[in-house]
């Protein structure tokens, strides 16, 4: 039986006693965590391994939590939260400005902590997700012409969006075990078939 691989949360916080207490209601919840008590050390860490969400609060000394959400917004894939004090009444503008998928406000308690987490998780697997669609779907228009005029077709034909469009054909392309360039001549073969017995009926009625 597989055990299932448990997300992994890094917290970075300056304040030792509510860093150990997040961490422990994180690990409660079945997350793996990891706690830095600075932006510095919490680089550190992710150049070792980069968590699935980082939570971190605004005001530190040395690197703010600003700094540090600049940091991974330019060099990593790194999705992020924001922490900060119920009095800083600019903090959820500037987390929105700066990419954050979440915001908690101290002080912090469980029972307000887990909902806003759990949206916050769910919002960076949404984003990573797009991203990841984006980059195939880039990758696969780079590769070939015939890729890209089937998507216009697909989306033509189903009046759907460029990545939907994509998608279906990457998995249909997958699922019956071919290359995705096969499946998109295959279908722009099909769609010149379907016009030319489309000319040849109007030839006929006219003809009647």
């Amino acid at each position: 039986m597989t055990t299932a691989v448990k997300r992994l949360i890094l917290v970075v916080d300056d304040d030792q006693l509510l860093l150990e207490f997040l961490g422990e209601v994180l690990r409660h919840a079945g997350y793996e965590v990891a706690l830095a008590s600075s932006a510095e050390e919490a680089l550190r860490q992710i150049a070792v391994r980069e968590p699935d969400l980082a939570l971190l609060d605004i005001h530190m000394p040395g690197m703010s939590g600003l700094d540090l959400a600049k940091r991974l917004h330019t060099d990593t894939t790194v999705p992020f939260m924001f922490l900060s004090g119920s009095g800083d009444s600019d903090s959820g503008k500037q987390a929105a400005a700066y990419g954050a998928v979440g915001y908690v406000v101290k002080p912090v308690d469980e029972a307000r902590l887990m909902p806003a987490f759990e949206a916050g998780l769910a919002r960076a697997d949404e984003i990573r997700q797009l991203r990841r669609t984006e980059l195939n779907l880039n990758s696969a228009l780079a590769a070939g012409r015939e890729t890209s005029l089937a998507v216009g077709l697909l989306m033509g034909k189903f009046q759907t969006d460029r990545n939907t469009a994509f998608e279906v054909l990457r998995d249909h392309a997958r699922s019956s075990r071919r290359k995705i360039n096969e499946i998109a001549n295959q279908l722009l073969a099909a769609e010149e078939t379907l016009n030319s017995l489309h000319g040849a009926f109007i030839v006929r009625h006219k003809a009647k």
